[in-house]
């Protein structure tokens, strides 16, 4: 998985000024997601750099990249998760780079409750 994307794309799940998305994901897979990538310390991958496989599962390929608007949130809340810092130290994620400015919700809470 790769770490170059500054920004969430149109269709990102974690912007905040999308009113038309409001209650896309459901608060149940919201908050899956949450804990995933907080409690779990797990990856998400940008839908728009995955595959779709026979049975409509997602493939991750050697171009996935890691959701740019979940990254973001994840700084915001100063919740970096573990593949996020180990791919800090060797040098193929700067969180600098990040559009901190983007429309991307402040936290979890708001993340989850916009999806309800």
């Amino acid at each position: 998985m790769q770490f170059n994307l500054k920004r969430p794309c149109a269709n990102c799940p974690f912007r905040n000024d999308k009113p038309d998305q409001q209650g896309w994901l459901g608060a149940l897979r919201a908050a899956d997601i949450i804990v995933a990538i907080t409690a779990q310390q797990g990856t998400f991958s940008c839908h728009k750099t995955t595959d779709i496989g026979d049975e409509g599962e997602v493939i991750e390929t050697k171009n996935t990249q890691h959701c740019a608007g979940a990254l973001i949130l994840l700084e915001k809340i100063e919740r970096p998760n573990q593949m996020m810092r180990w791919m800090e130290r060797i040098g193929k994620y700067d969180r600098n780079r990040l559009d901190m400015n983007a429309p991307v919700f402040d936290n979890t809470s708001d993340f989850i409750e916009f999806h309800r």
